[in-house]
């Protein structure tokens, strides 16, 4: 039986400009979203549970992990790329960054991360996980846009804003542990049970 790897980004955040990024929580709309699949026993096979250490990816972990009795272990480096430059941007600034960001991935956009750099890390960090080899399927935590580059190293597809999730979080793919075999891209979490 193949070991399923899943990538799952935090649901919808409530969006505070005065307070740095990392340290946004999840809205009461994705609290809710997240409850509601930490209810739905979709996880049972789930032995591990890694999120990066930012205030709504833990959380979006944590209320998973209490439904299964995991351990949430936080990994610093699994967080976004790194925006600390500009701060917070006005959503369409935001989104024009944003694709500058993927359509120039070895450039720092406004002092952004590299995309090929943020890349590295994400991969890094998931790789130095599953290389401890423990039995069952794997639940990483994160965000959209590492999540993304994550994505489109496993497809072996250039870096590339074509293959972002979808806008409001709460999005996952999933690969098979032997081989790195993406099973499909980004779905809503709601939709989990088909892989």
């Amino acid at each position: 039986m193949n070991t399923h790897i899943r990538y799952l980004t935090h649901p919808q955040v409530k969006i505070e400009p005065a307070v740095p990024v990392p340290s946004w929580g999840l809205s009461e709309v994705g609290r809710t979203r997240t409850e509601t699949l930490a209810n739905a026993g979709w996880f049972a096979d789930t032995t591990q549970i890694i999120c990066s250490g930012e205030r709504k990816a833990i959380e979006t972990a944590e209320i998973i992990a209490a439904t299964l009795n995991v351990t949430v272990e936080v990994r610093e480096a699994m967080h976004e790329n790194d925006r600390s430059a500009t701060g917070f941007l006005p959503p369409e600034e935001f989104e024009t960054v944003a694709n500058q960001f993927f359509a120039q991935p070895h450039v720092s956009i406004r002092g952004w991360e590299r995309a090929v750099d943020a890349q590295s890390r994400i991969v890094r960090e998931i790789e130095l996980v599953l290389a401890r080899d423990r039995a069952g399927d794997v639940l990483f935590v994160g965000h959209g846009a590492v999540g993304t580059l994550l994505f489109c190293h496993y497809s072996g597809f250039a870096i590339d804003r074509a293959y972002d999730q979808p806008a409001g979080g709460g999005h996952y793919f999933a690969f098979v542990k032997g081989g790195r075999r993406v099973l499909h891209p980004w779905r809503r979490m709601e939709c989990l049970p088909a892989a």
